[in-house]
């Protein structure tokens, strides 16, 4: 009897032993990355700020990594890097993060940057457009894939309207701008800070909707979480020291946003109103804003037929290491 626990215990021991190795083979790939990539977007005041000041360059430095970054355009152009290895994060609103996962982009969030208004829809001053109603029909320019689109969606849903109802032109962000000042098209479902600049430039709402209000996320992929957890961790650390910094600094935030974007201060001014900082955490408040999202998608042919939704849903957020740096002092 002896001997063969004996044996076993040997057997164990060298099991583990090589499990071991492997654990700190895999350590030791993990911090050899030299190059880490990340995206930062006119709507991301964090990742402004967080370049600006070169934090990451400045804390990865001393492991040997460089950083690498890449300008976004709207959370479909995010979520392409990320897919592409160009990126190792991505931008992106959140119900894009969970059309990428339910169509099989292994998206996974660690981090919510702002929490916001997603868009209104907005009209030259002079427009004889005056209710959302007037809208049938109308040239309507929106990029498809992110948050302005699905709340072009939520608007004609909540007024009786369908898709079919009006022309959808899918331009990204800054080209709808253009496109409602050229009169190219009649309306357009804007993003911040753009739809500030036409706002000041004496554009006007036809409708907004505080109540339709989502989350922005910070995300990787699993791969890269799985990986290099630490590397993760530096990033959400960053994130996490702008977004209070933004809280206490709104003034000196709104002069660094001006001077990235080229807009006027005032511009800024109007973005950040519509921007809600205090809920850095990922969680089950983020989800249940985007639920009612979920059939509009459906309807629309975004979410692949018969594809699962709560599965994607229920495993898109791992917020472990957001809670442990946001609990940080």
């Amino acid at each position: 009897m002896f001997p063969s626990i004996k044996k076993f215990s040997s057997s164990l021991s060298f099991a583990l032993s090589a499990l071991a190795a492997l654990s700190f083979s895999n350590t030791v790939h993990a911090d050899t990355l030299k190059e880490i990539k990340l995206d930062y977007a006119y709507y991301s005041p964090e990742s402004l700020i967080i370049k600006r000041n070169g934090w990451l360059e400045e804390t990865f430095k001393a492991q040997g990594t460089s950083v690498q970054w890449v300008f976004s355009r709207g959370s479909n152009n995010s979520l392409e890097f990320l897919n592409s290895g160009a990126s190792n994060f991505a931008l992106t609103s959140s119900i894009s993060a969970l059309v990428a996962r339910v169509n099989g982009q292994p998206v996974k969030t660690v981090y919510s940057y702002l929490w916001a208004e997603p868009s209104a829809l907005v009209v030259l001053g002079n427009s004889p457009i005056k209710t959302v109603a007037d809208i049938k029909g109308k040239k309507i320019a929106a990029t498809k894939g992110t948050d302005p689109y699905f709340f072009l969606l939520r608007t004609l849903d909540a007024h009786g309207l369908k898709p079919s109802d009006v022309e959808i032109v899918h331009l990204q962000h800054p080209d709808g701008r253009v496109a409602l000042e050229q009169g190219r098209v009649d309306v357009w479902a804007g993003l911040d800070p753009h739809m500030a600049g036409a706002q000041a430039a004496g554009a006007r709402f036809v409708y907004r909707n505080p109540a339709f209000g989502l989350a922005a996320f910070l995300n990787t992929s699993e791969s890269f979480l799985n990986e290099h957890p630490q590397e993760v961790r530096v990033v959400l650390k960053a994130y996490e020291r702008a977004r209070r910094w933004i809280i206490q600094n709104p003034k000196e935030t709104a002069a660094l946003i001006a001077e990235e974007t080229k807009l006027p201060v005032d511009v800024i001014g109007l973005q950040l109103a519509r921007y809600d900082f205090s809920r850095p955490v990922p969680g089950a408040a983020h989800l249940d804003a985007i639920k009612p999202v979920v059939p509009l998608l459906q309807k629309d042919g975004i979410l692949r037929r018969g594809a699962d939704v709560d599965g994607p849903l229920n495993t898109l957020i791992n917020a472990r290491i957001a809670s442990e740096v946001v609990a940080e002092k």
